[in-house]
């Protein structure tokens, strides 16, 4: 590996100015690093004096090229060539942390959630700890002292170009079929999500589902392997008064999180103790508003029917709102489910696939927004003589057909519950 007198004496390209790229930007700053200069497709006046003039030259010029994480090098072919050269602001960070232990989650599901579960299972049991990466604050602006953990939600596309990455704690949640427009293939999607593992030693921990056993093994990783146990967590999670982390939706995170513990040497009445306090994630099967027997959760951050299933799992009389821009890909199988749905409200511009999906399986209005699905939902729950009711947004797709994003979509969707309430009565 480097040493870091050694980086600094090296060239760099920052190429793409949004939040990682201008952290990289105030790190090179604070280190003293001189030799880099700075590209965006976009003409921006930041920055000016290091910002190159010729990125060809420049490429080809540099020994580095730190690359914002939403580029891909699959779809932009002029990178593709400098793949070799091609770091991340994560990478920065492990060539330059010598002081607290990392914690990396990755996954296609769940990251956000389990990275705020480790961060309150670490407050709660006086740790000290920073967190960031995907999950907002860009890892190099984080507060990185002596003795603490530094947990870091990373993402497909900022592991695709990762180099120098070395968790303590290496977590791989689950992987399903998303993002592959950006990866062009699963095969791709999955090796980048396996960097994890690939610089980890002897003494750090991989901890991974157990569906990754195989992979895990075949590739011959350095690091202790560690499965979280179902059957460990199900002896304790009765003890947890928690309804939000109790639901089966949140299972996975938390055998994980109890893993960690055990790692830890947290015991199980602290574990048990923090678990109870803990508030989930806006937007993520969220429990924001009920009203005369009838439950509102919002579940925006479902952009893919994988993501939707353990909401559908987990209640029953469920009125449904589904649809906008389908994962390429993408299928909805009903077959475990349709007996806790009473009906579906499809929503967005792809009314058509969605329809297909679902024709011939389950009763559904085509509503087209939000506004007149709680409408119609309104109408048509008055008929129903179940006491618990659950009208849940789990739109199983993308938002950005009528959104900005999926909070955007959760928030408009919490506004409009709470508009039209007095209708459900």
């Amino acid at each position: 590996m480097l040493q870091n007198s050694k980086l600094k004496e090296r060239s760099f390209l920052v190429y793409g100015l949004g939040l990682s790229g201008l952290s990289v930007i105030r790190f090179f700053k604070k280190k003293k690093f001189k030799n880099f200069k700075i590209w965006d497709d976009k003409q921006t006046n930041l920055f000016k004096s290091h910002r190159t003039r010729n990125l060809d030259l420049s490429l080809n010029q540099v020994d580095y090229i730190v690359l914002s994480p939403g580029i891909s090098t699959f779809t932009n072919k002029k990178l593709r060539k400098y793949k070799k050269k091609i770091i991340t602001d994560i990478d920065l960070f492990f060539l330059f942390n010598n002081k607290s232990k990392s914690i990396v989650v990755t996954g296609t599901n769940g990251k956000s959630t389990t990275c705020k579960l480790i961060s309150h299972l670490l407050k709660k049991n006086k740790f000290k700890f920073s967190l960031g990466g995907n999950i907002g604050t860009p890892i190099l602006d984080i507060k990185n002292s002596k003795n603490n953990y530094v947990i870091i939600e990373a993402s497909s596309y900022q592991l695709s170009h990762s180099q120098f990455i070395a968790p303590d704690f290496a977590f791989f949640l689950n992987l399903t079929n998303d993002h592959l427009e950006w990866h062009g293939s699963m095969k791709n999607y999955l090796n980048s999500k396996l960097k994890i593992f690939n610089r980890q030693t002897d003494k750090q921990f991989a901890i991974i589902n157990k569906n990754f056993k195989k992979i895990f093994l075949k590739k011959n990783y350095l690091s202790k392997l560690i499965l979280p146990d179902k059957k460990e967590y199900d002896k304790i999670k009765y003890k947890i008064n928690n309804d939000y982390l109790t639901s089966n939706i949140n299972d996975e995170n938390m055998n994980f999180i109890y893993s960690f513990s055990k790692l830890l040497k947290i015991r199980q009445e602290f574990f048990i103790d923090a678990m109870e306090s803990f508030r989930g994630l806006p937007h993520r099967f969220e429990i924001f508003f009920k009203k005369k027997g009838v439950t509102f959760i919002n579940d925006s951050k479902a952009t893919s029917f994988v993501a939707t299933q353990s909401a559908l799992s987990s209640l029953k009389n469920i009125y449904w709102i589904l649809g906008g821009l389908p994962k390429k890909g993408d299928k909805v199988s009903l077959s475990k489910y349709k007996n806790n749905i009473i009906k579906c409200y499809l929503i967005g511009k792809n009314i058509n696939f969605f329809k297909k999906q679902i024709k011939g399986k389950l009763a559904f209005s085509i509503t087209k927004n939000l506004k007149n699905s709680l409408i119609q939902i309104s109408k048509d729950i008055k008929l129903q003589k179940d006491d618990k009711k659950f009208v849940l947004l789990s739109p199983a797709a993308a938002s950005f057909d009528q959104f900005i994003n999926f909070e955007n979509r959760g928030k408009e969707f919490k506004r409009l519950c709470k508009k039209y309430a007095r209708k459900f009565i």
